[in-house]
């Protein structure tokens, strides 16, 4: 893709958005430690091994949720340019339908004045034979204008209610998508207040171990990548020291920076500062550029995890990826291998 694009706007207002995020990131604070063992006795899911796998659960459910409110957030934005330019349009037709109205009551007052009787009826009565003709020359002139004239104003009238009943369209799709962005937040609150609760009821020596287990990366399949490399392009290259520079800044899920970040909003903000705009999800974003395989993947490239992209990252050399790993969690480097690789992209 080229550095043409502009860089991509914030989604959701973050002022708006703001302190419920953060709120959620604090909450969930504590999922950053780890496991120990777990009590004699212990039903399987209560045990660290359980555990683990229903807060990685928790978390991977709580992420998807997380993109879907993101695009629905970014549709929202969308539909209310639409929405204002539509309206915009709405106006300027209404006055140039009163304007064109005004014309045509000119125009018919003309008419009258040039004597809008019968034309045979008018040269009987005329004294002035020549003078009447003039007229009448005038009259057929006003006449065919005033047909031009009406039959303008009657497409203008058309168009106008067409543009009504399309904003009317986009205001409904407004509120279908606003209700979507509420179902898709407290679908990802309730998967974090879960996960949370779990971790919470952990000893308080096992927490580091989930931090540990999170950022494992031997993987089957995965190359050897030991050689930091060039980034692709200055684009790139810039790509990666912005996202360098967000390192340790909180995971804030629906946040793309520039105090906090979820995976896509940090993939976003670091082309944006490269002046590229990136779409706002991982799952448009691994569709952002060319494809390429792991093996040959170099600085500043996009990597996305899981069959479904609900998680990115941004390649940074010697094997490692930066990104916003979960609430918790900050910006950091990890393996690349640390989940499934799904697809390369280079922006």
């Amino acid at each position: 893709m080229g550095s043409h694009r502009r860089p991509a706007q914030s989604g959701l207002d973050r002022s708006a958005r703001g302190s419920t995020v953060y709120i959620l990131s604090a909450l969930t604070a504590t999922t950053a430690a780890g496991l120990a063992a777990a009590p004699a006795g212990a039903a399987p899911q209560d045990r660290p091994s359980g555990t683990r796998a229903e807060v990685d659960r928790l978390f991977e459910q709580a992420e998807k949720a997380t993109e879907a409110f993101n695009q629905a957030g970014e549709h929202a934005d969308k539909l209310r340019d639409d929405l204002a330019d539509l309206q915009d349009s709405v106006a300027r037709g209404q006055e140039r339908i009163n304007t064109m109205r005004g014309a045509l009551g000119s125009l018919a007052g003309a008419q009258y004045r040039s004597g809008g009787i019968d034309p045979s009826l008018a040269l009987l009565l005329s004294s002035d034979p020549d003078n009447y003709l003039d007229k009448a020359s005038v009259l057929d002139r006003l006449t065919t204008r005033q047909a031009g004239e009406l039959t303008a104003l009657q497409r203008a009238q058309r168009d106008l209610s067409q543009e009504r009943a399309e904003a009317a369209r986009k205001l409904v799709d407004l509120e279908r998508t606003r209700k979507a962005v509420a179902r898709h937040k407290r679908t990802v609150e309730d998967k974090l207040a879960r996960a949370r609760r779990l971790l919470d009821a952990l000893p308080p020596g096992q927490r580091a171990a989930y931090d540990r287990a999170s950022r494992g990366g031997g993987r089957d399949g995965i190359p050897d990548l030991s050689g930091v490399g060039e980034a692709s392009s200055g684009r790139a290259a810039a790509a990666v020291a912005a996202a360098m520079s967000a390192l340790g800044k909180p995971y804030v899920w629906g946040a793309n920076g520039p105090s906090g970040f979820d995976c896509s909003g940090l993939m976003q903000w670091s082309y944006a500062r490269a002046g590229v705009g990136l779409p706002r999800t991982s799952q448009e974003q691994r569709y952002a550029g060319r494809r390429i395989p792991l093996s040959e993947a170099r600085p500043g490239d996009l990597v996305a995890y899981r069959s479904d992209a609900s998680h990115i990252g941004m390649y940074v050399g010697n094997g490692q990826v930066i990104h916003a790993p979960y609430p918790g969690a900050p910006v950091r480097y990890d393996p690349v291998g640390m989940m499934p690789v799904s697809s390369v992209t280079r922006v």
